[in-house]
């Protein structure tokens, strides 16, 4: 028996003792990233913007098996925040789309989340009513006509079913009610309300296809409700992705379970509190880099020397020697030495001990 099926459903319950701690520790390391975000410069800040939006629209789609073109993610996101992108990528119908029912869950957290705006998205994640080869019902519930739906992971000849649906003929009513407590006042936390309406929608699979990335949409609007943000700076698509195999066992697991979710919150905060972790590590890189290159940029350098030292600041595999050097920037080896010799006496690379035809250099850290 899945959850829909009990007779109380659809009657959430959790354990607010064993959440609130979770909760509190999480809601603090939200406030400590953003207040270090607001602390950035606007440059900095819009980059770590468009990173996470990016990482979060592709993040989401690739946990479904479908790889999206990061470049042609970012070029469509900057396009459509204003962020200024130096990429060239032309953004295909389909990522517009993808680009479009994401940035509308966050850009509008706000706004009431209704029947027509839900099949808004699916419209646009599927522009030409086709999943793959296959012709969907799309702007629509999925119909009886479809079949059952079973949500299933893994290779195809080896699938794993984690659950089957409710029946299609009852979308209409199960969709009203979730609608009705989704808008409704329940004097409950966003990020809470986040687990449970993720939980639920997915429980649901109002469509026949895209259920998994409108799920994920759902969380961001929340997330963004919870923050009073529109920005994201943190990807819980992209963590979900890092533990794929985790989500779909406690999706299952709260799926065949009773009511009490508790289990299945605990795992979802837990998620997000990871997210959160991921993100501040990445902004220390993101301030590492900064104060490189405002060292460096105190006398300009030329485009084969920034190439090289953001490689570097990337972390850079092996040791850089004149040779690895020329074939990198494509230059002489002549070239490639006076380079190297004029970014060593700045004193922003240092020359190993070797010497000689062997010598290396290394990025001189602050």
């Amino acid at each position: 028996m899945f959850i829909y099926e009990k007779p109380d459903w659809p009657a959430f319950r959790w354990r607010d003792a064993e959440l609130l701690p979770m909760l509190t520790e999480l809601r603090h390391r939200q406030g400590r990233l953003l207040g270090r975000m607001e602390g950035l410069g606007f440059g900095l800040r819009e980059r770590a913007k468009l990173n996470t939006f990016t990482s979060d629209t592709v993040a989401s789609s690739a946990i479904e098996g479908e790889k999206l073109d990061a470049e042609q993610v970012r070029s469509s996101i900057a396009k459509r925040l204003g962020i200024p992108y130096a990429g060239t990528a032309v953004a295909s119908r389909h990522i517009e789309g993808v680009v479009e029912m994401m940035l509308d869950a966050t850009q509008r957290y706000g706004a009431p989340l209704t029947k027509g705006r839900l099949l808004g998205w699916h419209a646009s994640l599927f522009p030409t009513g086709y999943s793959g080869t296959q012709k969907i019902t799309v702007g629509g519930w999925r119909t009886v006509a479809s079949g059952e739906m079973q949500v299933v992971s893994g290779p195809i000849g080896r699938e794993r079913v984690h659950f089957q649906a409710p029946p299609a003929d009852r979308m209409d009513g199960h969709m009203e009610a979730f609608f009705k407590w989704f808008n409704g006042e329940q004097g409950l936390d966003e990020v809470l309300k986040a687990g449970v309406a993720h939980l639920w929608f997915l429980t649901l699979h109002p469509f026949e296809d895209g259920n998994g990335r409108i799920g994920r949409a759902i969380v961001d609007l929340l997330l963004a409700r919870a923050e009073h943000s529109a920005d994201r700076f943190y990807s819980m698509s992209a963590q979900i992705e890092a533990e794929r195999a985790d989500y779909y066992l406690s999706l299952e697991a709260a799926q065949r379970g009773g009511l009490d979710i508790t289990a299945w919150l605990q795992w979802f905060i837990a998620c997000l509190r990871r997210a959160l972790a991921t993100a501040e590590k990445q902004l220390e890189e993101t301030l590492r880099k900064a104060r490189a290159w405002e060292r460096i940029n105190t006398l300009p350098v030329n485009e084969r020397q920034r190439k090289v030292i953001n490689l570097l600041l990337d972390g850079f595999e092996g040791k850089l020697t004149n040779a690895k050097y020329a074939k990198l920037t494509k230059c002489s080896h002549d070239t490639a030495l006076r380079d190297l010799k004029d970014l060593a006496t700045r004193g922003i690379l240092t020359r190993d001990e070797a010497g000689g035809r062997s010598t290396a250099y290394l990025l001189v850290e602050v």
